[in-house]
């Protein structure tokens, strides 16, 4: 077809196809947004052409762009090609870009990379050599883009055949002039039907397929469907997958290529899709003619074609449709209603693009915020400060924080170990010694009850003893049994110390087993905390390596520290099983009060003894009146006891009095050992129980944060010779989390570019 600048261009005179001013802007913002790739994050209105190989679309394409594009065997379809026509006042020109959406591997970039290829053509006659010449450059990513604009370029990259058979990037040509319509599309490779009629390999089929699928499933696609006249409709596959994803017929346009090869008596039946009673589409089916081959040979000009497809449908029977389908022939009448079709679209889908980006970006930042921090390009400095921001932080902790819901526990460091503290406590109360003022054979009817100055002392908790069982009480008789059994050469009614000590070092033997329990505790507490505090601080630095490293140094720190804690507490035990203490006040105190408790026990338990023998007991003979095991009266009980004592001059005598007759109480040694042990309990347990939390809490909690900047840097080496090669080590960033940020930081210059666009059209 000839291509002579001066020949007259067909003449766009429909009204129809005189977009307003409105209109022109928005086609000129959606190809500004095409530009920055974000089509691959948000649907933008577009017109694809789309059908199989040798369907007459390039055809269609030089028809509705005035320009010839090449026919070479194996360029002319193999990758987009995306024709922007707008009118203008200034001479007619074409500028040839490439955009470049993937590498040459075929990875995405992420980033769009838009290329001109070429100076600006101002002779049509140059358009289809530059475009081939482009088209070659997309197959052929590896070599540099000068090498195709060389004289001899196309023809040295065709000597070895192209690297790729297609290619998902795209060449692009920004057309303009006086007799150009306002229209943008992009022609896609066409689809294959069989390998033999595709020089590329087996996989070339699926490729084709994949790429056309990935244009016309966005919604805000419009499919303009070419379908050849000399063909069968139902062997174009095309038309299958454009119903696959169009099925309604809403957004697909059809065109009928190559009327002029339709068999004779066979037109009947492709005129039913003019009249869209075959196969309806919204928006109807169109019919165009193009040259055939013996007319682009005799160099027939745009002017000539247009005539000659005026004249093919001024006959026999296309003439004879209704007026309403006559709009639906020529080149002319399709690209007028292609017009209105994509400017009534991008207006609609203007304000669902705008709120489709905010979106978009509104997510992608989100994304990125839950990506690890980068890494910077100094990373000793960097490490420096997030060690001494750990080390602050967590001096901070250990000294106490009101209230931490830092880490979802809502509790502090303090604030946690306090209830196993509590806990420890209660553990060495209950180790209490259980004395009993009661002999063994009544072990079964009495049971000694909390003493009330130790409920108001030390509240209800205490109350209940962990050993409950009846065979762990220790009965008076067995206490003054072991008293008698420790006796050596002291006086009658005096008993050695060792009977108070081997009681004493009996409840302190106890105690080891909480005291490291707690030491345990807090130690797996100190870790939990300082595991949170070391993933806040370096968690998301590096792939980890550091925060790692740093664990292994901390943790080790950690368990020294309760090694010297737990040798600290057994300290504290050894010196426990000493009995000792100054604080003679207190401790008299206690025994005075344990004293006076078991004492009053006991003498509840005599009297109340005493006078049940009274009471039940008839003499059958003559006896002493008392008597320590038996008592001897007149039958009629305490009353016969009391006037016999009246009788012999000692009047004024109570029931209640009749105990203080009887003899002192043998078992009176034993209740003075009883109080003094647990009178020494009473000192030494709450002087343990301080003692050992405090020793953890010096030791363990607090001695966590000493010297710890030392032992860090120690530790990681990175103040040494090698510490800018062991810092730069720590910071190397995992290849898959640096891809993804990547990713996202490409895609969200995309979605900020596009949402420029939008609000800032042209700048």
């Amino acid at each position: 077809m000839a291509n002579d600048q001066n020949d007259k261009t067909l003449q766009w005179t429909d009204t129809g196809l005189e977009m307003s001013k409105r209109s022109r802007r928005e086609l000129d913002m959606m190809n500004a947004l095409h530009d920055t790739g974000v089509q691959s994050d948000i649907d933008l209105p577009q017109i694809i052409v789309s059908g199989m190989q040798s369907s007459g679309k390039s055809s269609l394409i030089e028809a509705i762009s005035g320009t010839s594009l090449p026919r070479a065997p194996g360029t002319c379809t193999r990758c987009p090609t995306e024709c922007r026509l707008s009118r203008s006042d200034s001479p007619w020109q074409c500028i040839v870009s490439l955009r470049f959406l993937t590498d040459a591997s075929g990875r995405p970039l992420g980033q769009s990379r838009n290329q001109r290829f070429g100076k600006v053509i101002y002779n049509k006659a140059e358009v289809e050599d530059r475009v081939r010449r482009a088209q070659l450059a997309i197959l052929n990513p590896n070599k540099p883009l000068d090498f195709f604009l060389n004289e001899d370029g196309d023809s040295d990259a065709g000597q070895d055949g192209p690297q790729l058979t297609f290619s998902t990037n795209c060449v692009t040509l920004e057309i303009s002039g006086p007799n150009v319509p306002d229209l943008s599309f992009c022609d896609l490779p066409g689809l294959i039907a069989n390998i033999s009629s595709s020089q590329g390999s087996s996989n070339d089929i699926a490729l084709v397929e994949d790429l056309v699928t990935s244009y016309i499933k966005k919604p805000s696609c419009i499919i303009l469907l070419a379908v050849a006249c000399e063909t069968d409709f139902e062997n174009q596959g095309a038309h299958r997958l454009a119903k696959l994803y169009d099925p309604e017929g809403e957004r697909t346009v059809g065109v009928l290529t190559k009327p002029d090869r339709i068999p004779d008596g066979e037109e009947q039946r492709w005129i039913q899709f003019i009249r869209n009673e075959k196969e309806p589409l919204k928006n109807n089916w169109f019919c165009v003619k193009q040259p055939n081959s013996k007319e682009l040979e005799s160099k027939i000009t745009w002017a000539k074609a247009r005539e000659n497809e005026n004249v093919f449908f001024s006959k026999a029977p296309w003439s004879e449709l209704e007026p309403m389908y006559q709009k639906c022939l020529t080149t002319g009448k399709l690209v007028e209603r292609l017009s209105i079709i994509l400017s009534d679209l991008i207006s609609k889908r203007i304000p669902i693009i705008q709120e489709a980006l905010q979106k978009s970006m509104t997510d992608t930042r989100h994304l990125l915020s839950q990506l690890p921090r980068a890494p910077t390009s100094d990373p000793h400095s960097e490490i420096l400060t997030l060690i001494y921001n750990f080390a602050s932080d967590l001096a901070h902790h250990v000294e106490g924080v009101p209230d931490d819901a830092e880490f979802g526990s809502g509790r502090g460091l303090i604030q946690t170990i306090r209830p196993v503290q509590d806990s420890f406590r209660i553990k060495i109360r209950r180790t209490a010694p259980d004395f009993q003022p009661f002999e063994k054979k009544d072990s079964s009817t009495k049971r000694l009850q909390v003493a009330e100055f130790l409920k108001a002392e030390e509240g209800d908790e205490f109350e209940k003893q962990t050993m409950d069982e009846q065979d762990l009480r220790i009965y008076i008789d067995e206490v003054l049994e072991r008293a008698d059994s420790a006796r050596t050469r002291e006086l009658p009614g005096h008993y050695p110390f060792i009977v108070q000590r081997t009681f004493i070092e009996h409840f302190v033997t106890k105690w080891r087993d909480p005291a490291i329990e707690l030491c345990e505790s807090a130690y797996t507490i100190v870790s939990d905390h300082v595991d949170n505090l070391m993933n806040k601080h370096f968690g998301e630095f590096g792939q980890g390596h550091l925060e790692r490293r740093i664990s292994a140094i901390v943790h080790q720190h950690i368990k020294q520290c309760l090694e010297y804690t737990e040798d600290r507490v057994q300290w504290l035990l050894r010196m426990e099983n000493l009995p000792f203490s100054l604080n003679t006040h207190y401790l008299a105190d206690y025994r005075s009060k344990f004293l006076s408790y078991f004492k009053g026990a006991r003498q509840k338990y005599e009297q109340s003894s005493l006078m049940r023998e009274i009471e039940q007991y008839t003499p059958t003979q003559p006896a002493p009146l008392f008597s320590r095991n038996a008592v001897t009266v007149q039958p009629t009980g305490i009353a016969k006891v009391l006037a016999a004592l009246a009788e012999i001059g000692i009047s004024g005598i109570k029931a209640e009095d009749l105990p203080k007759l009887l003899p002192p109480d043998r078992m009176e040694p034993a209740l003075g050992i009883m109080a003094d042990v647990r009178a020494y309990f009473q000192v030494a347990y709450k002087r343990f129980a301080d003692n050992v939390p405090l020793a953890i809490d010096l030791e363990l909690v607090r001695g966590v944060e000493q010297d710890l900047l030392p032992i860090l840097f120690s530790g990681l080496g990175i103040n040494g010779p090698e510490g800018d090669k062991i810092c730069k080590d720590f910071a190397q960033e995992s290849p898959q989390v640096a891809d993804r940020r990547t990713d996202l930081l490409k895609k969200l210059e995309r979605l900020e570019n596009a949402h420029r666009e939008l609000l800032f059209p042209g700048l």
